[in-house]
């Protein structure tokens, strides 16, 4: 299966990005934990200007990450894996079942109480993360399969942007609201006439944002709205989506993501914390990750293969589903994003984010651990032998 240099390009971009994640997380756990721990989680509550540090990470560079996810979106849409109906129909319905089961998991441990709210976080599947694990495996990984996970954390990204869109909105400004859909009805005329210069999107952009942060609903939306505007033309190195693209590929990976991984697990870890592992949330976020992911995107996939919609690809066996959706199970950053619209009280928060983050620790392990005796199992000769 021959990559496209842009896939090629985003997924090692992603795979090293997800390994500095997973040092600034450590870094960040340790130096919360020591004597200067209170001075350093004061400093990412800090203001800065009229708002704390965490709001312009959290609310304003993960803007520019959400932007970066919806032209991939949009990529996937036109020319990669979605762009073809039956080879699309396998990441669609996987991804599904990697987001139905997790949230069905959580709801039923926390319905009707204070952390029902939580149930889409166990949903989320981290890019960087999982493609960061999978490259651990070398060569051995089949083209296909590398696509399959890259489709499948992608989809998932939709989906949660569409629950964050949904239900994590608070106090609706109509009037901001649609103020914000005015300017972006603006950026669609400018596509339909074929106005290709990306700063006149990306300023009209930014006024697009400040309205949507006035109208309630979350603004980091704005960015995968205004990568639907950007012309994608053909798709080649001289379109604006693919020049876009190109260019916020490392800054997102190596400056943004660390960053927000920084803020984010800046956490004292209570002396309660092994009790709280056993509260109804952080059982619904755990199981919902190690079990519902793998679960669900294993099930959900079967799905097209029997109503005859699609067939594995190449390199491919089914149990190689099972362990990727393990991967999937890896939820931290768009986890932890959602955690914090979730819930205001802090106590739940940070139990919340020591959930994800041993959830998403042992369902990387294990998926890395399975999958690699799976490849090696289908790439011996004797073991192939043995079950034909």
């Amino acid at each position: 299966m021959r990559l496209t240099r842009l896939f090629n390009e985003f997924f090692h971009s992603e795979k090293a990005g997800g390994l500095l994640l997973v040092g600034c997380t450590l870094i960040s756990l340790l130096i919360a934990n020591t004597a200067i721990g209170d001075s350093y989680i004061h400093f990412w509550h800090t203001n800065l200007g009229p708002k704390p540090v965490e709001f312009w990470v959290n609310d304003v560079l993960m803007s520019i990450f959400f932007l970066l996810v919806g032209l991939e979106i949009e990529r996937e849409l036109y020319i990669g894996e979605m762009s073809d109906l039956r080879r699309a129909m396998l990441p669609v319905f996987a991804a599904i079942g990697g987001m139905a089961v997790p949230a069905l998991i959580h709801y039923l441990f926390n319905h009707g109480t204070a952390s029902q709210g939580g149930v889409a976080i166990p949903m989320a599947t981290d890019i960087a993360f999982s493609l960061g694990i999978l490259s651990l495996l070398g060569n051995r990984v089949p083209a296909a399969l590398k696509v399959f996970l890259t489709a499948l954390a992608i989809i998932d990204d939709l989906g949660s942007i569409l629950v964050i869109a949904l239900f994590y909105a608070h106090g609706i400004s109509t009037t901001n609201l649609l103020i914000a859909g005015g300017i972006y009805a603006v950026m669609l005329v400018l596509n339909k006439f074929k106005v290709y210069r990306t700063w006149i999107y990306l300023l009209l952009g930014v006024v697009m944002w400040v309205f949507m942060y006035r109208s309630g609903v979350h603004a980091t939306i704005t960015g995968v709205l205004v990568a639907a505007a950007i012309p994608f033309g053909n798709g080649d190195e001289h379109s604006p989506s693919y020049q876009l693209q190109h260019r916020l590929h490392k800054p997102v990976a190596f400056v943004i993501l660390p960053i927000f991984a920084l803020a984010n697990t800046a956490i004292a870890i209570p002396a309660t914390w092994m009790d709280d592992l056993g509260s109804p949330n952080s059982l619904g976020i755990m199981l919902g990750l190690l079990a519902g992911k793998p679960a669900g995107i294993f099930l959900f996939s079967m799905i097209p293969f029997w109503l005859g919609l699609a067939s594995l690809p190449a390199g491919i066996k089914r149990v190689h589903l099972l362990w990727t959706g393990l991967l999937a199970g890896i939820g931290f950053t768009m986890s932890i994003f959602i955690t914090h619209l979730a819930f205001a009280d802090e106590t739940l928060v940070v139990s919340s984010k020591i959930a994800i983050m041993l959830g998403s620790v042992t369902a990387g392990l294990l998926g890395l651990l399975l999958l690699k005796a799976s490849l090696k199992q289908a790439a011996d000769p004797l073991s192939e032998a043995e079950t034909t």
